[in-house]
Parts: C-alpha cells; structure tokens; sequence
C-alpha cells in the first residue's frame, strides 16, 4: 500500500467519522476553500459557505439521528479520488429509512475539492423505451 493510498483511506475514514458525528465544523475542515458538492437530488453548492447551509440543514433534526455505515471503499491514489458506497440511516416522517448510495471524492492534497453524492432509488425516474 503506498503512503498516499493509505493517506486517503485516513482522510476518508475522518470525514466519515466527523459526519457520524454531525460535526459541522469537522465537515467542513475537510474541504478546500472552492469545493463543489452535487447532492444526490441535483443541487449543486459552490464553496464552503453553501456546503455548511446543506450539512445545517441535514443535521437540524429535521431527520432524527443521521449515521452512515460504509460498505465498500475505492481508491485510485495516483488520482487522488475515493469512492465510497454507503447505507444512510436517517428517519423520514418519523420512520427509520435507509438509503444506499456512494460518494466520490476529490483531494488534492489532504482537502475535498468535488463531493459527488449518488443515491440507489427505489423506482424508477422514468419508462424504458
């Protein structure tokens, strides 16, 4: 394993932890100062400012208790990217639900620059033709 695979697999596994943690500040020391997220619902939010307002909104209770159960980690180090396949608890109208999904992170260097969330749906979007 080299040094800068094992340095992602560090990063990744604390910014899980921070999450779990609903560690706002934590979360967002993780990010470089021009990172884009693209929610799994489409919204895309440029630099920290707008991150912090869509992680405040998913730990302001709104979902109960939050935690995310990793599956599978990918890593191309040379690439400085981490995909992440995941079970998100959270509680929806009062009723646990879990979600599948994966993230795919961007470092450069030890900062998240691109967080791309996707999320398995239970039907589909649309008719095959």
């Amino acid at each position: 394993m080299s040094e800068r695979y094992a340095a992602l697999k560090k990063l990744s596994d604390e910014f899980l932890g921070v999450f779990n943690r609903a560690d706002i500040d934590g979360i967002m020391s993780s990010f470089a100062e021009d990172v884009v997220y693209e929610e799994f619902y489409g919204k895309v939010s440029d630099g920290k400012a707008a991150i912090r307002r869509s992680f405040e909104n998913l730990f302001s209770d709104r979902f109960g208790t939050i935690r995310l159960d990793e599956d599978d980690t990918f890593i191309d180090a040379d690439a400085g990217k981490v995909m992440s396949s995941w079970h998100l608890h959270l509680e929806m109208d009062g009723r646990p639900v879990a979600l599948a999904g994966l993230d795919l992170l961007y470092f450069d260097g030890s900062r998240i620059t691109r967080k791309l969330t996707y999320v398995q749906a239970r039907a589909g979007l649309y008719e095959p033709a």
